[in-house]
C-alpha cells in the first residue's frame, strides 16, 4: 500500500490540472462563491410601477415602495413597456396602480393593485412579492382608516377593524434573513462535491490501461482504488473543513451544534461519493466518457437539497434523484446540527440513510467481476492468437 501511495503523490505531482484540483482550485472557488453572497440581503431590485391613476395617493405609495432597501422602483407609462422589461429580465416584478384608484378606494369600490412578479427567480421572487406587499399595505392602512371614518364608524373601532388579528413573526432561524447563512453552506458543498468527483475520477482515469484502441482493468484495481481513497478523502475533508471554519469561524455565522459532527458528516458523504464514481468508472471504462458522465450527474446537486424547493413537492422521479445524491443526505445532517443542535446520536441516526450506497458498492464489485473476468477471456484469447501466429511463423522460417 505504502508503493501504491508513493505512485499516487507521483501522478499528482506529474499533473498539473489534477494537482490544480486538490489545491488552488477549490480554495478560489469557494472564496469567489462566498463573495458572490457576501451582501447577505439583496437590495434596490428594480421593480416596474405602472401608474395609470396619477392621483397624491399613488405617488405617497410609490415613495412608500422607494423607501423599502428591497426595492428600487421604476417608473413606466405604459403597461406594455413595463411588460417588455419584466421579459428582458429588466424588473423582476411589476406594480400597477389602476385608473381612479384613489376614487374607488375612498368611495364603495374595491379597487386591485396588480403585482406581478417573476417566479422563475425563485428566492427574489417570493422576497419581493413579501416586501410590495408589506410597503403597499402600510401605505394604504391610512387610507382605509379615512374610509372607515367618512362612514360614520367610530374612531375607537377603527384600528380594531383595520387589524383585527395582530400577529408576531419570530424567526427561530436565520433571523436576519441573510442569504449567506441560507445559501452559501449548501452551494458549496455542492461545489465541493463536483470537484471531488473529478478529482477521483480523473484518478481512476489514470489506472486505465490503453491497448489497442481500448482500456483495461489493471489487475490490482481495488488495491489500487483502496489508495486512492485513503490519498485524497483527507484532502478533500480538508477543503471541506477550511468551508465550516470560515463560514462559522471567521464569519462567526449561527451555529448550535459543533463543527466536528459536521466534518464527520463529510467524511460519510466523500465515502459515498466514491462508491457511484466507481460503479460510474466501471459501467463507462472510457476517460471522457467518465467525466461527462459523472458531471451530468452530480452538476444539479444544489437543486436536490431541499433548501430552495420542498422536497416532497419534487417530482418522484427528482426525489430519487436526490436519495443518489451523497450531498443532500450530508445537507440534512448539515441543518439538523447548525440549526438545532443535534448530538452525536441523531447525526448517527441519519447516517442510516447512506445504506443506498452499500449496494452501490456490491454492483460495482459486482459489474468488475463480470468486466475483469471477460477482459481475463479476452486477453487468454489474444495469448493463443498470438502463439498460434508465432508458431506458425517459426514453422515457416524452418522450412525455409
Amino acid at each position: 500500500m505504502r508503493v501504491l501511495l508513493k505512485q499516487e503523490l507521483k501522478r499528482l505531482w506529474s499533473s498539473p490540472w489534477q494537482l490544480a484540483l486538490v489545491t488552488y482550485i477549490p480554495l478560489i472557488s469557494i472564496l469567489c462563491l462566498w463573495w458572490l453572497f457576501s451582501a447577505g440581503l439583496p437590495r434596490q431590485l428594480p421593480v416596474a410601477v405602472v401608474d395609470q391613476d396619477n392621483s397624491q395617493l399613488t405617488r405617497t405609495l410609490i415613495r412608500n415602495l422607494t423607501a423599502n432597501s428591497v426595492i428600487k422602483p421604476i417608473v413606466y407609462t405604459q403597461l406594455a413597456d413595463a411588460e417588455a422589461a419584466m421579459k428582458q429580465a429588466e424588473v423582476y416584478a411589476i406594480v400597477l396602480f389602476p385608473y381612479e384608484f384613489k376614487k374607488s378606494l375612498l368611495t364603495s369600490g374595491t379597487p386591485t393593485v396588480d403585482i406581478r412578479y417573476n417566479s422563475q427567480f425563485l428566492l427574489v421572487g417570493k422576497l419581493l412579492s413579501s416586501q410590495l406587499q408589506l410597503s403597499l399595505g402600510a401605505g394604504l392602512m391610512e387610507v382605509a382608516g379615512l374610509k372607515q371614518l367618512l362612514n360614520g364608524v367610530n374612531s375607537a373601532s377603527v384600528a380594531v377593524n383595520l387589524s383585527p388579528v395582530t400577529s408576531q413573526t419570530t424567526a427561530l432561524f436565520n433571523r436576519n434573513n441573510n442569504y449567506v447563512g441560507f445559501l452559501v453552506p449548501p452551494v458549496l458543498i455542492a461545489l465541493l462535491q463536483l470537484l471531488a468527483m473529478m478529482t477521483f475520477v480523473n484518478s481512476l482515469n489514470d489506472s486505465l490501461i490503453s491497448k489497442n484502441d481500448a482500456y483495461l482493468l489493471p489487475d490490482d484495481f481495488w488495491r489500487q482504488v483502496g489508495c486512492k481513497v485513503l490519498f485524497y478523502t483527507p484532502i478533500m475533508v480538508l477543503h471541506g473543513s477550511f468551508i465550516l471554519v470560515w463560514l462559522y469561524g471567521y464569519l462567526s455565522l449561527p451555529i448550535a451544534g459543533s463543527i466536528s459532527l459536521l466534518v464527520v458528516a463529510l467524511v460519510m458523504m466523500l465515502l459515498a461519493l466514491w462508491t457511484l464514481v466507481i460503479l460510474v468508472f466501471l459501467l463507462m471504462r472510457e476517460p471522457a466518457r467518465s467525466v461527462s458522465f459523472c458531471t451530468a450527474l452530480f452538476a444539479p446537486a444544489f437543486a436536490f437539497m431541499g433548501v430552495t424547493f420542498p422536497v416532497n413537492d419534487m417530482p418522484l422521479l427528482a426525489q430519487w434523484w436526490r436519495l443518489i445524491m451523497p450531498s443532500s443526505h450530508y445537507i440534512d445532517s448539515h441543518i439538523s446540527v447548525i440549526s438545532y443542535g443535534a448530538g452525536f446520536q441523531q447525526v448517527l441516526t441519519q447516517f442510516l440513510s447512506y445504506w443506498y450506497f452499500l449496494i452501490v458498492l456490491a454492483l460495482a464489485w459486482g459489474l468488475y467481476r463480470v468486466v475483469y473476468g471477460k477482459q481475463s477471456v479476452d486477453q487468454q484469447a489474444d495469448s493463443l492468437i498470438s502463439g498460434r501466429v508465432n508458431k506458425e511463423q517459426a514453422n515457416k522460417e524452418a522450412s525455409l
